[in-house]
């Protein structure tokens, strides 16, 4: 596939099938991985592939009991139009991405940090002292899932929060230097996601300043967010319970 045509025919796939996959095709996903930009290329990444079928269980159960309660919970607290739409009830189905034929845990390695320029460490640029280290994760990241794409597989981005990431750490033994960033569950989609919504270019791109015309005010956020929710919404309606 042309590079363009990949880019935008990625798309957030959230039931797979458990068909498996080619001979060689993880290690060719993430052979592109690996080439992702990092700073000073410190290179924090390293993947561990999982395709047992009692390990990826293991890692859905710590999922559902010790991520996604929490999240339920904080989101319960906003208003019902804003909240995000796979937890806009508390009555959620087990996600789709445990029927992936391979789930890839993106760990990353902070010590690898030492690498980058030491003012870094020290100066509130690219996000704050650690900005740079999680944009190498996030670099990795987005080449696995595009390179993926490339390949005529479906992936989703699966982020890991605190409270059930040590238990995914525990499920696969992941050394107490490495933290696990994100999941990436990896296969043939069901079915082709309908095209994501995005911001047309026009909206974002200014030349040579910023036009004060299109500044979007506190009010403008807020109706994006509830047209954002209502394009997002049927990507979410098989995993929700109403």
């Amino acid at each position: 596939m042309e590079f363009f045509d990949v880019v935008k025919g990625r798309r957030s796939v959230r039931n797979f099938k458990k068909d498996p996959l080619p001979a060689g095709a993880v290690e060719t996903i993430l052979d592109a991985a690996r080439f992702a930009m990092s700073g000073a290329n410190g290179q924090p990444w390293e993947f561990i592939v999982v395709t047992k079928p009692k390990s990826k269980n293991k890692i859905v159960d710590a999922y559902m009991e010790f991520g996604r309660k929490p999240i339920i919970a904080i989101e319960q607290t906003r208003e019902l139009r804003y909240r995000h739409n796979m937890f806009k009830t508390p009555y959620v189905q087990p996600p789709g991405w445990r029927n992936a034929p391979v789930i890839v845990a993106v760990c990353g390695d902070l010590r690898t940090y030492q690498a980058t320029v030491l003012a870094t460490h020290f100066y509130n640029g690219e996000g704050g002292p650690q900005g740079t280290y999680l944009k190498n994760m996030g670099n990795a990241t987005q080449l696995l899932c595009l390179a993926a794409a490339a390949v005529g597989l479906g992936t989703q981005w699966v982020s890991v929060n605190l409270g059930w990431e040590r238990k995914v750490r525990d499920i696969l033994k992941v050394p107490e230097d490495l933290i696990i960033h994100t999941l990436i569950p990896i296969g043939y989609p069901v079915h082709k996601p309908a095209p994501p919504y995005r911001r047309e270019l026009k909206d974002i791109v200014h030349y040579e300043e910023y036009d004060q015309a299109r500044y979007r005010t506190t009010e403008d956020i807020v109706q994006f967010l509830d047209r954002l929710r209502k394009h997002t919404k049927p990507a979410y309606k098989k995993f929700v319970i109403e």
